[in-house]
C-alpha cells in the first residue's frame, strides 16, 4: 500500500504556485469543447473528418476520440491526474500531426503546414509542460497531495 501512495504521491506532485493554472484551463477547455463538436457536428469534426482523413473505423475512431477529449479535458479542468491526463491528448495530437498536417507539409509546403499545425503545436507544448510541472496550487492534485502528507 505504501508503494502505490508513494506512486500516487509523484504522479500528482505539484509546485505549490499558480503557474499551471492558466495552460490547466485553456487546454481543459479546447479539448473539452473539440471533445463535444465531435458529438454534435459528426459530419464536420467528427466520424465525417475521421473517414475524409482515411481512417478505417472512422466513427469507432471519432468516438472513441471525443470521450478522451471530453474525459481529460473535464479531469484537467478540475486539476485531478493531470499528468496522467495529459498523455492520451498529447497521443491525440501527434496523430492529429502525423495524419493531417505531414499530408500538408508533402503536398503544399513548410509554410502552408506551420500555418494549419499552429493550434495542434500549441497544444502540444501546453500538455508537454503539464506533464513536466503538474497541476498547480489550485488543483485537485494539489488538494490530495496536501492531504496525503497529512496521514
Amino acid at each position: 500500500m505504501a508503494i502505490i501512495k508513494g506512486l500516487f504521491q509523484r504522479i500528482i506532485h505539484v509546485h505549490p504556485d499558480n503557474k499551471s493554472l492558466i495552460p490547466r484551463l485553456v487546454v481543459g477547455l479546447v479539448f473539452l469543447s473539440e471533445g463535444i463538436q465531435k458529438y454534435i457536428l459528426p459530419e464536420v469534426v467528427g466520424a465525417g473528418r475521421f473517414e475524409r482523413i482515411g481512417f478505417e473505423n472512422f466513427e469507432f475512431f471519432a468516438y472513441f476520440v471525443g470521450t478522451f477529449e471530453i474525459l481529460c479535458g473535464i479531469l484537467l479542468l478540475a486539476g485531478f491526474v493531470v499528468r496522467l491526463s495529459a498523455i492520451p491528448l498529447l497521443i491525440i495530437m501527434f496523430t492529429a500531426i502525423a495524419s493531417t498536417k505531414i499530408p500538408i507539409l508533402m503536398a503544399d509546403g513548410f509554410w502552408v503546414m506551420a500555418h494549419a499545425a499552429r493550434t495542434d503545436f500549441a497544444m502540444s507544448m501546453l500538455l508537454i509542460y503539464l506533464i513536466i510541472y503538474g497541476a498547480g496550487k489550485r488543483s485537485l492534485d494539489f488538494t490530495i497531495l496536501r492531504k496525503l502528507k497529512e496521514v
